[in-house]
Parts: C-alpha cells; sequence; structure tokens
C-alpha cells in the first residue's frame, strides 16, 4: 500500500508490536506496515506458531525491516511478563501496540456451551489484550505518545445466536477501549478500534474445530474481505498525523451489513474475525 511520502514518514522508524502475528490479520498487518514505511520500521511480532514467525521474518528482513519474533500465548498472564523482560533493548519503547490475537470457539447456544470454551476465549480476546494494553502503556505514558489499535469485531457491536460468550468478549473490549480513549485525552495517546466484519482466514476453521467444511460454508454465496484489507486499515488509521485519531473504523464486505448478509435472512455464524 503506498500512503503517499507524508505518511511514510509518519511510520518511519517507529517500534510496532503485533499479536496473533503468524497468519491472518496479524501477518497482513505487518507485511502492510514494512510496505509503507519503505522497510525503514521495526517490527515485534508475537504468536503461538514460532515457525511461522520466523519464515515471515526473514521475508519481511529481505524488506529492510528490523524483527523481533517471540512465541506468545496472550491468555498466559506470566508467559506476557516473560515476553516483555525478554525483550531486546532497541524493541523496548513500543510505539505502536495491534492487539490482534483472538479466537472464537464453537456456535453452541447458552446451555450447552462448554467451561473452558468460555474461559479460554475471555483469557484470550479479553484478559491477555488487556494485561499487553496495560503494561504497553506505562512506556507510552512516560514518552506521551503512541498509538493502541484494539482489533474487535461487528460482534462487539451486534450481538448474534451462537455467538453470545465471544460476542460478549468483544463488547468488553469495546469498552474497555471507549474507557482507556478516555482517560487518556490529556496525553498523545491514540487509541483506536478496527472491528471487521466477515474476513476470510483461520478464524471459522479454529471455531468449528478444524472442520474444513464448515468453516468453508461460512462463506458461501458473496465475497468476503481479506486480512489485506483490514490491514490496509489499521495501517492508514496509524500513519496519520499525531493530532488525528480515527477512533473507530466498522469495516464489512459489500454483501453485509451488522451480522447480517445480503444472501441470508440469518446471521452467518462464526463470520466475523476478532
Amino acid at each position: 500500500m503506498s500512503l503517499g511520502p507524508q505518511a511514510q514518514a509518519n511510520l518511519e522508524q517507529k517500534t510496532v508490536l503485533i499479536t496473533g502475528a503468524s497468519a491472518g490479520i496479524g501477518e497482513a498487518i505487518a507485511r502492510e506496515f514494512v510496505e509503507a514505511a519503505g522497510g525503514n520500521i521495526r517490527l515485534v511480532l508475537a504468536a503461538r506458531r514460532a515457525d511461522r514467525l520466523a519464515e515471515l521474518s526473514r521475508q519481511l528482513k529481505q524488506s529492510g525491516a528490523q524483527v523481533h519474533t517471540a512465541e506468545l500465548d496472550v491468555s498466559d498472564r506470566a508467559k506476557i511478563n516473560a515476553f516483555f523482560a525478554a525483550l531486546p533493548p532497541d524493541y523496548r519503547n513500543i510505539d505502536v501496540l495491534v492487539n490482534n490475537a483472538g479466537k472464537a470457539l464453537g456456535v453452541e447456544h447458552a446451555g450447552n456451551i462448554r467451561d473452558e470454551d468460555v474461559e479460554e476465549m475471555f483469557s484470550t480476546n479479553v484478559i491477555g489484550l488487556i494485561k499487553m494494553t496495560q503494561t504497553v502503556i506505562r512506556g507510552m505514558k512516560e514518552r506521551n505518545s503512541g498509538d493502541i489499535v484494539q482489533v474487535g469485531s461487528i460482534a462487539g457491536i451486534e450481538s448474534y445466536p451462537g455467538g453470545s460468550i465471544y460476542c460478549a468478549t468483544k463488547s468488553a473490549v469495546r469498552s474497555f477501549t471507549q474507557a482507556i480513549r478516555k482517560e487518556l485525552i490529556s496525553t498523545r495517546i491514540r487509541v483506536m478500534e478496527i472491528d471487521p466484519g466477515a474476513v476470510e482466514t483461520e478464524f471459522s476453521l479454529v471455531r468449528f474445530g478444524g472442520d474444513a467444511t464448515k468453516a468453508s460454508k461460512v462463506y458461501e454465496g458473496y465475497e468476503p474481505l481479506s486480512a489485506k484489507d483490514i490491514a490496509d486499515v489499521v495501517v492508514f488509521n496509524c500513519s496519520r498525523r499525531a493530532n488525528v485519531v480515527v477512533a473507530e473504523s466498522v469495516v464489512f464486505p459489500t454483501a453485509q451489513a451488522g451480522s447480517y448478509h445480503r444472501h441470508r435472512s440469518e446471521p452467518r455464524e462464526g463470520t466475523e474475525k476478532n
């Protein structure tokens, strides 16, 4: 994505931390930041799949970016502490935090939802995100600058049957994000939320427990967004001049309005991303 010389200058030499960076939207965001900054950027890429991070790092370094990768499961608070403690000195001052890691598990209705699925979704989508934000925000306050980007979901705005827990987690993210934006109003820290609709990634495959047939049916009959579509929005928002905050961005494919799609009168379970 070419944003023009001023936007590129606004991104150059920044340190960007992205969670869930090994695939899907997280990977796409990493690639877009490198392209938009002309390679003059420093990335901290965190995810559970270290092998994928290593390959992504290799590719991004060919474009001139400096990259540090680390295996991280944000649902484990102790691992978050260890992750930050192990950051090399050159990567510790985070200018942009992109909280992208998140998941949905199952489409069961209330009464049939497994306790472990409830706990895993809240630990990853809410508690992990809050822990990452609180840790990074301390340094941003000291420097009086920085961007916090929460990858939310239309599910945090409009709930639907079969997504009660996932929707609740994304509603919590939305409330937390709105509150900290107001708490930071006297600073130059920007707080932004991106709320995607239907994005074709591994999201539905995870939701349906690896069942590729069920996952593929989610996107039948219309063209969903791609991970790059969301990455474009994230990087564009972060490349605005420091006095501009694109506080909330809701992004749909043309066949979607809220949780609903042109080709069905009922919500398509599992279509939202993060």
